[in-house]
């Protein structure tokens, strides 16, 4: 079979380039899949620029998430059949037209979704979920801070604390996103200001607990929603977007003094203030599949609207949409869309 994908060595976008490929039949435990539609995530920008740990050395295939049409079935495979709708995860290799992929990755589309809104769910719901249940022990009633409310994450993050009648706080880069998100269920919302936000943050609060902070910003926002957590609570750091910039190339002047003035917490204080700091890698999790069938089933059980797709882009487009994406000006998931 003869597919598309976008190839190439990690450290420049333009680095990767649209190549013709042949897909062998797929193995005995293996799903073949016609791709419809690719998420994006900052994890692939990470990766493209050659700042993601788990990025491989040699040429790679970007990509973490896709959804389209089961084409062929392994001989062991009795999970789906050819004509599925299907939506899929992967270690790397989703910047494709067409992907051979272990079947216990592969999961039923549901039925009134779009294949761009498959493209956009698996990703984003696992990350949250188990930033918020599993690491950050979420309780009824808490206040959570979410930043980049308005991203594919943020907004799934939202939905779930709301099950637990949670008073969720958003914030945002841009001061054109504060409607959006106050119209998807934010009891507050804040255009992120680092000199102020530690100021920003105590107006939001109003004299509650701050008891879980979902966390991807770092910097001067990092420490001051540190400084506010209160006993008991947890911040789960599951990126780092301060380090992102619009371009072809990272700014690695930029990105070394970030990185030379990055907040540091003290373990002993830690104690002291009864406080809890985790981080997260999704990648992680992708080696734990019997783990993410278990998380999936019991996100099923909360009932989540779909994910909201705010931007479609041809495939062929790839790096007008990562430009796109790194600018800070979208909402909800960016997706690729293939030409059926």
């Amino acid at each position: 079979m003869q597919y598309q994908a976008y190839e190439g060595k990690a450290g420049a976008l333009s680095n990767f380039t649209l190549t013709e490929k042949t897909l062998p039949a797929p193995a005995a435990h293996e799903v073949q899949v016609t791709v419809r539609a690719v998420g994006l995530n900052f994890a692939d920008v990470f990766a493209i620029w050659g700042l993601y740990g788990a990025t491989p050395e040699e040429a790679f295939v970007p990509g973490l998430e896709y959804a389209g049409e089961v084409t062929a079935v392994g001989s062991e495979v009795t999970t789906c059949q050819p004509g599925d709708r299907v939506m899929g995860v992967t270690r790397f290799g989703g910047y494709t037209t067409a992907i051979n992929s272990d079947y216990r990755y592969v999961i039923p589309l549901p039925q009134k979704w779009t294949y761009e809104q498959g493209a956009s769910y698996l990703v984003q719901v696992l990350t949250a979920y188990y930033a918020l249940v599993y690491l950050g022990n979420i309780q009824q009633g808490a206040t959570v801070l979410i930043h980049s409310g308005g991203g594919g994450v943020g907004l799934l993050a939202r939905q779930i604390a709301a099950r637990y009648d949670a008073y969720t706080i958003g914030t945002v880069g841009r001061s054109e996103k504060v409607d959006f998100l106050r119209k998807q269920g934010y009891k507050e919302v804040i255009v992120r200001n680092p000199r102020k936000f530690g100021e920003q943050l105590d107006a939001a609060l109003n004299g509650r607990p701050l008891n879980l902070v979902m966390e991807c910003i770092g910097g001067k926002v990092f420490k001051a929603a540190y400084d506010r957590l209160a006993p008991q609570g947890r911040m789960v750091v599951y990126g780092s977007a301060r380090y992102a910039s619009v371009g072809n190339r990272p700014n690695y002047l930029k990105i070394f003094w970030q990185f030379l003035t990055r907040p540091r917490i003290d373990p002993q204080k830690i104690i002291e203030e009864n406080k809890a700091l985790l981080g997260f890698n999704l990648i992680w999790l992708y080696h734990q599949a019997d783990l993410m069938h278990e998380l999936l089933g019991e996100i099923d059980q909360l009932n989540l609207d779909p994910p909201h797709v705010g931007h479609t882009i041809p495939f062929t487009e790839l790096h007008q949409a990562i430009r796109l994406f790194q600018s800070g000006k979208t909402v909800g998931k960016v997706v690729l869309t293939v030409d059926g």
